[in-house]
């Protein structure tokens, strides 16, 4: 028996140590995988920007084949507008704003901030001066200060604080034994929907971005969480050139400027009022998939 037990066991160690091998192997891939969007050797730093947006002739393929993604999309962007984005799932909405902080560059085209190519800046210095709030919120595991200060650690308690009341967070934050060093887990487990919103919004007001990236979908939370996250932001969108992913009626016919794509290419652009009356696309997405929207909240 002696003999038998430690012989058996390393027989199930040998087992697992073949398994564990193969699972670091892929690990290890992934890990030391390189990213293909590099700086250039003469890539310049980008100064502070006003925040206007051009897209010019912006065509985009996924690993470089098969059919584009983006085609031939060209729409500026002045500083301080709101650009609204709708369509279709699949109609490249996200694509436009996953080449906004160069997650990934264009196949074909060019996207320029103040007249400045994209890919001749650092990432270091684009990404730095744009904010990106999206509906699936990723919360760290940490404290709520930590998070809210987590693009500018050395960051002032007073400008947190600041950040968070301009956010709508304040309140329920000071309302924890902690305040803002209460801790959350990973992927913040422990706030609601609503309250990990809110303090994405602080984050990205910490920062004070000049061109924002915003999911603004509020599907999941109740009405008051959804006018809280709401009127926050407002107070974020202020000043600032906004690409916002329309799901909301009100920031639809509120935006400077609505794109509607389809199939990977603008079909119409231009205000509220001038797309009703002039673009049939637009009214029939108006019409089916904001209108009952409208009855919902009236009733």
């Amino acid at each position: 028996m002696y003999l038998f037990f430690p012989i058996m066991m390393f027989g199930m160690i040998v087992t697992q140590m073949g398994q564990a091998g193969a699972s670091a192997e892929r690990i290890f891939e992934i890990l030391d995988a390189k990213s293909d969007i590099v700086d250039k050797p003469d890539a310049i730093k980008l100064p502070p920007v006003k925040g206007n947006v051009k897209f010019e002739n912006v065509t985009f393929r996924y690993f470089g084949g098969g059919e584009p993604v983006l085609n031939n999309v060209s729409f500026e962007a002045n500083a301080g507008e709101t650009i609204a984005l709708l369509g279709a799932t699949g109609s490249g909405k996200t694509t436009i704003i996953n080449l906004l902080p160069r997650f990934y560059d264009p196949s074909e085209g060019k996207i320029t901030i103040d007249g400045y190519d994209l890919r001749d800046v650092t990432l270091d210095s684009l990404r730095s001066q744009i904010g990106i709030v999206l509906q699936e919120t990723t919360l760290f595991s940490g404290t709520i200060r930590e998070n809210i200060a987590f693009g500018k650690p050395d960051a002032t308690q007073r400008e947190i604080e600041a950040a968070a009341q301009a956010a709508a967070a304040h309140d329920f934050i000071t309302s924890f034994p902690d305040g803002y060093n209460t801790h959350v887990g990973e992927r913040g487990q422990t706030l609601s929907g609503g309250q990990k919103q809110r303090v994405a919004i602080a984050r990205a007001l910490l920062l004070n971005p000049r061109i924002l990236i915003l999911d603004d979908s509020t599907s999941s939370v109740d009405l008051t969480t959804e006018a809280q996250i709401q009127k926050a932001l407002d107070t974020l969108m202020q000043g600032r050139t906004s690409f916002v992913i329309a799901q909301r009626i009100s920031t639809v016919m509120n935006a400077d400027k609505i794109i509607v794509l389809d199939k990977g290419q603008i079909v119409a652009q231009g205000k509220h009022a001038e797309l009703m009356e002039e673009e049939p696309i637009y009214a029939e997405i108006y019409n089916s998939q904001l209108l009952p929207e409208t009855h919902s909240i009236q009733g």
